[in-house]
């Protein structure tokens, strides 16, 4: 298991490893927000057994979360929000683990696993704020 070193090459380290889980995350829900905000409402519906209008806003969610694992520290601009934008992402990926188990579906462990590395960006950039 790795820990933040108080070491400069341990920091510089550990906050690229940061940069690299937020990078994928953030091309991860860019592009799954990004579908379901140009899909249709009722093929999001179908597609998933939820209200489309739900889905769209999921889709609203994730695409501001995306971009607010990586606008803030790009400007230095209000970097503490990073971790907010994560945190919420882990809350959505909670949510879509338990659909996905209650809905009979095979394959909630990509969910889970997608939560448990934004929880990581979430407590890595709350440890360094």
């Amino acid at each position: 298991m790795t820990s933040i070193s108080l070491h400069p090459s341990g920091r510089v380290r550990s906050g690229t490893r940061l940069w690299i889980a937020q990078g994928i995350l953030a091309a991860l829900f860019l592009f799954a927000g990004g579908m379901k905000l140009v899909m249709p409402v009722a093929a999001l519906a179908a597609q998933s057994h939820l209200p489309g209008a739900f889905m769209k806003f999921i889709g609203v969610a994730e695409a501001l979360g995306a971009l607010g694992l990586i606008l803030p520290g790009v400007f230095h601009i209000r970097e503490r929000l990073t971790s907010l934008a994560a945190a919420g992402l882990v809350i959505i990926m909670v949510g879509a683990v338990v659909t996905t188990i209650v809905q009979g579906q095979p394959g909630a462990i990509v969910p889970a696993l997608v939560g448990v590395l934004a929880a990581y960006v979430a407590w890595g950039r709350a440890a360094r704020a």
